[in-house]
C-alpha cells in the first residue's frame, strides 16, 4: 500500500493562500494611502498622551460619579427591556413552539438582521432619530440586547429535551401552555445567565456609545479627548476599567449562587 504525502501536497495550496493574503494587504495599504513614515514622523501626540496618563487628574473624579451612574442605569435598563423583548421573539423563532415555518422564518430573520448591526451604528441611527441623550443609549442597548439574547435563547430552545413537550401534546395542551410548562422550565436558568452576560457586554458598550452622543461616561471621554486633556482621560479609563471589573465580579458571584 502506497502512502500519500499529504503534507507536501498541501504546501502549494498554503503558499497560494499566503500570497493572496499578502496581495490583499498591500492592495489595502495602497487604497488607504497609508505611510509608516507618518506614524513615526511626529510623536508629539504620543508623548502628550503618555504624559497625561502618567499624571492622572484625580480631582476630576467627583465630576465622573453622575456619568458612571448614568452608564450603569443605561446598561441595566437596556438589558432588562432587551431581554423582555427577546424571550417571546426566541420562542416564536422556533418550530418546536410554533409549529409554523412562516412565523419562525420571519422572527428568526428579524433578530438575525438586528444582531448584525454594530451597536455604534445603532447608536448613531437612534441619535439621528431621537436626539442626543441617555434615553437614546437605553434604546440602542435594548435593541442590541434583543438581537443577541434572542439568538442565544433560540439556539438553546432548539436543543431542549422534547419529552415534556410530547407529553403535553398528548393531553391536548395549547402551544402557549407547552411553551410555559415544558419549554420555559428548561431554559429559565439560561435566560438569567444570558441576561447577566448581556449586561456585562452592555456596560462596556455603553462606555463607548457616548462617542455618538448616546449619553453615559463615553460622552465625558469623548469631550476630554477632544480637549486633549489626557490627564482626565486617564482617570475616565481607570474608572471604566474598575467598573467593568466590579460588574464582572458581581455577575460571577450571582451565577455561582444560581448554579
Amino acid at each position: 500500500m502506497k502512502l500519500k504525502d499529504t503534507i507536501h501536497d498541501k504546501l502549494p495550496q498554503k503558499l497560494l493562500i499566503l500570497v493572496i493574503i499578502l496581495l490583499l494587504f498591500f492592495m489595502s495599504a495602497q487604497a488607504i494611502n497609508s505611510s509608516w513614515s507618518d506614524v513615526f514622523s511626529d510623536q508629539s501626540y504620543l508623548v502628550n498622551f503618555l504624559n497625561g496618563f502618567a499624571r492622572p487628574d484625580f480631582s476630576y473624579i467627583p465630576d465622573l460619579l453622575v456619568p458612571i451612574l448614568e452608564t450603569l442605569a443605561m446598561s441595566l435598563a437596556g438589558t432588562f427591556f432587551g431581554v423582555i423583548l427577546a424571550i417571546p421573539a426566541a420562542f416564536l423563532g422556533t418550530e418546536i413552539v410554533t409549529k409554523n415555518k412562516l412565523v419562525t422564518f420571519i422572527f428568526r430573520t428579524f433578530y438575525s438582521l438586528v444582531r448584525t448591526i454594530p451597536n455604534l451604528l445603532l447608536g448613531a441611527i437612534f441619535v439621528t432619530i431621537i436626539g442626543i441623550g441617555s434615553f437614546t443609549g437605553v434604546v440602542t442597548i435594548t435593541i442590541f440586547t434583543f438581537g443577541i439574547v434572542s439568538q442565544w435563547l433560540y439556539a438553546a430552545i432548539e436543543n431542549i429535551d422534547l419529552g415534556p413537550l410530547e407529553s403535553d401534546e398528548a393531553v391536548g395542551a395549547t402551544r402557549f401552555q407547552i411553551a410555559l410548562n415544558s419549554v420555559w422550565p428548561q431554559v429559565e436558568f439560561l435566560v438569567w445567565s444570558y441576561s447577566l452576560f448581556a449586561f456585562e457586554i452592555n456596560v462596556r458598550a455603553s462606555a463607548v456609545l457616548g462617542y455618538v452622543g448616546a449619553g453615559g461616561i463615553g460622552t465625558m471621554l469623548n469631550a476630554q479627548m477632544s480637549l486633549l486633556r489626557y490627564d482626565r482621560v486617564a482617570v475616565i479609563i481607570l474608572f471604566i476599567l474598575l467598573m467593568v471589573v466590579i460588574i464582572d465580579w458581581i455577575t460571577g458571584l450571582i451565577e455561582k449562587e444560581m448554579a
